[in-house]
């Protein structure tokens, strides 16, 4: 075990620790002044009442005020708490003031609860819940639920504890209570903290800070940032610890609120204890039990005390340590506080190691394990991780409403992006003639400025090639039909053709149509990758879904041909690819596959798996290819065009489009082919990669 021994003092630092107690003392002081200020403010109101010729104490103001004061002198004169809140109950009872009698029985549940005796806080917690559900008194069943749940964790049943806040959520959104949605997120956080699960803490600490932005409350921030120091510290971060404790340290001294300064110097002794800056944690703590002596709050004097024992066992000086470990260890098992004797109880165990006083630390090792195995009992690890699935579930669904939202969105924008295309293609056809004028202009200029062509030689060149077969694929592959469509049109505009006469070449137009919008789709694509606008991203995509759609796609022309589309890709076929990419890749290559092959043939697409990724092929029983049409079908630069076996038109640009997009999901593609036998194209793709969840 690492020992850290009390480092050399200089006479500066002494000087300023000096410094830095007077100054607490003064703040003590003050501090102290400010809550008595407070008591004796309900006092006097109380007096004042007592004072009036008309008086009776089963005055409801009356019964508020005892009521108050017991709350407010809570963890410092517990035996007066006890008192207030009998008295207060007799005189609710006596006249039947409900109300009055539930704040009393949780005035007796926060004694009995401060004591130690669970049993006797939870049943008067329950009484005054029942009676806040009787009277329809929203906020008052918050409150008494909410205690009711604390003092179900305090006694380490956080199944109960959560189902209680669970119920609190509900009426506190129902009700936009939002200082109950604060405080029972809050109480969660704390039940994952006392599991350890610090992630999914972290998670409603995030809640709890969001909802105390909507309150505009310093002091309920505060709390909740020195619970999230406490929380950070127990993480290892050990910064982020610091900057929330010194942020509700200075608005607890503000403020003057002494219980909850307490906390805060205590959580900053532990952070100063974690950070091996053993004398600076003992100077903390030792504020906070300096406020403790004020206090009656034996549960938080537990933390302070265990804090300082291991503070001294890093300073080696064990009987130091064994005092205030024992104090502690003593007190909770007064108060039955299974958290603190599990703490305590591991302290003390570290210590007699340290000593070599080995049966008793078995004997401490052995309760330790005892109290850790009742809080991690299966029913409360159960709880806890159904709210997580639970929350987790929820989460998903939200995204999941954005996804759906996202993608109607997107197949608008498909529809206004189609009509767009249409009106810019015949745009450009019109532009075409125009241009070629034009471009016998520039030729002519271009004459005059032979240095800046050589310069520029390259880029232009590229440029060139690209357009030029932009234009004879438009010139060749669309504008005919286009053409035939306008001929068709205008024949029947002048009555030339009948309306039966008409309708006969309709299936004919529909193969022109369904051919321009497949030209039109891998124009477009392969227009945007030769101008760098493509973007290959990549994600885990399921195969055969995509051949799957593309089959139904198509299935309409293999079945004018009787071709029989066989897919063997089985379910859970994971690429990691561009969907958008691969799905052109597979549209043009079944689309290939039935146009070269005749009536009657078959069509087959397989998928095999190798150790690092997927071979893809799409087999066809066609006229296939000779050696030097196989050679060449691939280049960029090709611009072999044929017609299948029903005079099907193509582009000449689909299977280098296919080449490009493969490559850019780090693939290679490749066929085989005989001729009259049919031809086989292969592509591979990379597995998809597995992403695993962290957990804390």
């Amino acid at each position: 075990m690492l020992l850290v021994k009390t480092p050399f003092l200089t006479s500066s630092y002494k000087i300023k620790k000096y410094l830095l107690l007077f100054a607490m003392a003064l703040l003590f002081l003050q501090i102290s002044n400010g809550q008595q200020i407070k008591i004796d403010s309900i006092g006097t109101q109380i007096n004042q009442l007592r004072s009036e010729i008309n008086f009776t104490p089963n005055d409801t103001t009356y019964i508020n005020l005892l009521n108050a004061l017991g709350n407010e002198i809570r963890f410092y004169k517990a035996d007066s708490l006890l008192h207030l809140s009998k008295q207060a109950f007799k005189y609710s009872n006596s006249t039947s003031y409900k109300l009055g009698e539930a704040n009393a029985l949780m005035g007796l549940g926060d004694y009995y609860s401060d004591k130690g005796d669970h049993s006797t806080a939870i049943s008067n917690y329950k009484k005054a819940l029942d009676l806040s559900l009787k009277g329809n008194y929203t906020q008052l069943v918050l409150t008494a639920r909410n205690k009711l749940s604390g003092e179900y964790n305090l006694k380490g049943d956080y199944a109960k504890a959560l189902s209680g806040h669970l119920e609190n959520i509900e009426l506190a959104e129902q009700t936009n209570s939002l200082l109950m949605l604060s405080i029972t997120n809050e109480n969660i956080a704390n039940l994952y903290t006392s599991q350890k699960d610090y992630k999914q803490a972290l998670e409603f600490y995030k809640k709890v800070k969001k909802i105390n932005e909507k309150l505009r409350s310093d002091i309920f921030s505060a709390e909740t940032m020195s619970n999230m120091a406490s929380l950070y510290a127990d993480m290892g971060e050990l910064e982020y610890a610091m900057f929330n404790v010194n942020s509700s340290i200075s608005v607890f001294e503000k403020n003057k609120i002494l219980d909850w300064l307490a906390y805060a110097y205590g959580t900053k002794g532990k952070i100063y204890l974690k950070k091996q800056k053993l004398d600076w944690a003992l100077y903390w703590y030792k504020q906070s039990e300096m406020l403790h002596t004020k206090l009656q709050d034996e549960r938080g004097e537990i933390e302070l005390l265990n804090g300082m024992a291991e503070t001294y066992l890093g300073l080696e000086k064990y009987n130091k340590s064994q005092e205030y470990a024992l104090k502690a260890f003593h007190i909770s098992k007064k108060i039955n506080f299974i958290e603190g004797i599990q703490k305590c109880a591991k302290t003390l165990y570290k210590i007699d190691k340290n000593k070599e006083n080995f049966a008793s630390a078995l004997k401490y090792h052995e309760i330790y394990q005892k109290m850790t195995d009742t809080l991690s009992r299966n029913e409360n690890k159960k709880s806890l991780t159904m709210l997580k699935t639970k929350l987790a579930h929820d989460k998903q669904k939200r995204e999941l409403i954005q996804e759906n939202e996202k993608a109607l969105a997107q197949q608008r924008n498909y529809v206004y992006t189609a009509l767009g295309i249409l009106i810019v293609f015949l745009t450009i056809t019109l532009m075409v003639k125009r241009n070629e004028r034009i471009q016998r202009n520039l030729n002519t200029e271009l004459k005059t400025k032979t240095q800046d062509l050589e310069n520029n030689e390259k880029e232009l060149t590229e440029n060139n090639l690209t357009k030029d077969k932009l234009f004879s694929i438009i010139g060749h592959d669309l504008r005919g039909p286009i053409g035939a469509f306008q001929g068709l049109l205008k024949l029947f505009k002048d009555n030339e053709i009948d309306q039966n006469e008409f309708l006969n070449f309709i299936p004919k137009l529909r193969m022109d149509i369904d051919h321009i919008s497949f030209t039109l789709n891998n124009l477009l694509t392969w227009g945007q990758t030769q101008m760098n606008g493509a973007v290959t991203k990549q994600e885990s995509i399921a195969l055969e879904n995509l051949v799957l759609e593309n089959i139904n796609l198509l299935s309409e022309i293999a079945e004018n041909k009787n071709i029989k589309l066989v897919n063997k890709i089985s379910a859970n076929t994971l690429t990691w690819s561009d969907r958008n990419q691969i799905d052109i890749v597979i549209r043009n290559l079944i689309s290939n596959a039935l146009k070269f092959t005749p009536k009657h043939g078959i069509v087959t697409i397989e998928a095999v798996e190798k150790n690092e990724h997927w071979l893809i092929s799409v087999r066809d029983t066609g006229v296939g290819m000779n050696k030097a049409t196989i050679a060449s079908i691939f280049e960029k630069n090709s611009n072999i065009t044929t017609y299948g076996t029903n005079n099907e038109k193509g582009t000449g640009l689909g299977l280098s489009l296919c080449k490009e997009m493969v490559e850019n999901n780090k693939g290679t593609i490749w066929v085989t082919s005989d001729l009259r036998i049919g031809s086989c194209f292969y592509f591979t793709l990379q597995k998809s990669k597995k992403i695993y969840s962290q957990t804390a």
